[in-house]
């Protein structure tokens, strides 16, 4: 009687655990979306990005028993992007710091999932450049000067710039003038050939645009990795999964295409350094944006520009 009981017993529990885990596996999306905002040419994040959906395809198999489709969505401006993640219309996102930090602001239910490695480093440069004949020579020496920035929402193209800019005691009244080219290659091109007297941009494209020697650095800066970023209410499955792929991934070739070298976990305060330096970018042009007390969401108002026909391809 013992055994009929125990045997009894034994297949009900064996049956919950398996309606249990069908339960789950139904709750687990058949596909997630991965955002990123256009900051070089489209076929350019198209090639970059390839290798490490397919990665992720892979490798979330593995981790959740059954395939879940990763799709690329590249947005034009990182106000889109930004946009899209805070009303939970992308799964996850790519971002630079600064857009993380608003976006936080805007659904602070959005979560960390990882954060790029650079040569190792959780740190990078950003820089502020010239034409190598121009004689130009401080941050100083910009007053009167025309500048290139990248989008306005950009963590080096605008904001830590400005940052340094305010340190060095200058404001947008400074300049003779400035305006905001979207993307970090049309603001190399648009100061090589002479539109602008300088601009702001990471170090990966000023070495691309720099292999004539044509372009000389003025001040360099650090900046934090990119964070890679859950929308609000991702199921706890495919957030684990999600940043164990990430801190798992290894294969040369991917990283190489990504232009990172790895990935390590992160929490908000890596990126308190770039909090810092928005604020400080506040000074530059005070007439720019609202710091909403509440939330602190950045209003932007001073329009972006569209590239020159020299800027562009």
């Amino acid at each position: 009687m013992n055994l009929k009981l125990n045997g009894l017993l034994t297949l009900m529990v064996g049956c919950v655990i398996g309606l249990t885990a069908q339960a789950q596996g139904t709750d687990l999306p058949k596909r997630v979306i991965l955002g990123v905002y256009q900051s070089d040419k489209a076929t350019v994040m198209y090639e970059s990005f390839t290798p490490i959906v397919g990665y992720l395809e892979k490798s979330l198999l593995d981790e959740l028993g059954r395939p879940v489709s990763v799709w690329l969505k590249i947005f034009k401006t990182y106000e889109e992007g930004k946009d899209a993640l805070v009303k939970g219309q992308v799964d996850f996102v790519r971002f630079g710091p600064a857009s993380y930090i608003m976006s936080k602001s805007l659904n602070p239910d959005i979560r960390l999932i990882a954060m790029e490695l650079n040569k190792s480093k959780k740190r990078f440069k950003g820089i502020i450049f010239v034409r190598t004949d121009s004689p130009i020579q401080s941050l100083t020496d910009l007053k009167g000067k025309r500048f290139a920035f990248g989008d306005s929402n950009s963590t080096i193209g605008r904001y830590l710039a400005q940052a340094e800019m305010v340190t060095a005691g200058l404001s947008c009244q400074d300049l003779a003038d400035y305006d905001y080219l979207l993307r970090h290659d049309i603001v190399a091109k648009a100061v090589l050939v002479g539109d602008y007297d300088a601009g702001s941009i990471k170090d990966s494209t000023f070495n691309k645009y720099n292999e004539d020697g044509e372009l000389r650095v003025l001040k360099d800066f650090d900046n934090v990795t990119k964070p890679w970023i859950a929308k609000a209410g991702m199921p706890e499955q495919v957030f684990l999964a999600l940043r164990k792929s990430l801190i798992g991934l290894h294969d040369p070739e991917t990283l190489k295409a990504l232009k990172v070298s790895g990935f390590t976990y992160c929490s908000d305060e890596d990126y308190e350094p770039v909090r810092e330096g928005m604020q400080l970018s506040h000074q530059f042009d005070p007439s720019m944006m609202d710091l909403n007390e509440t939330d602190g969401a950045i209003v932007n108002h001073r329009q972006e520009s569209e590239p020159t026909a020299q800027a562009t391809e």
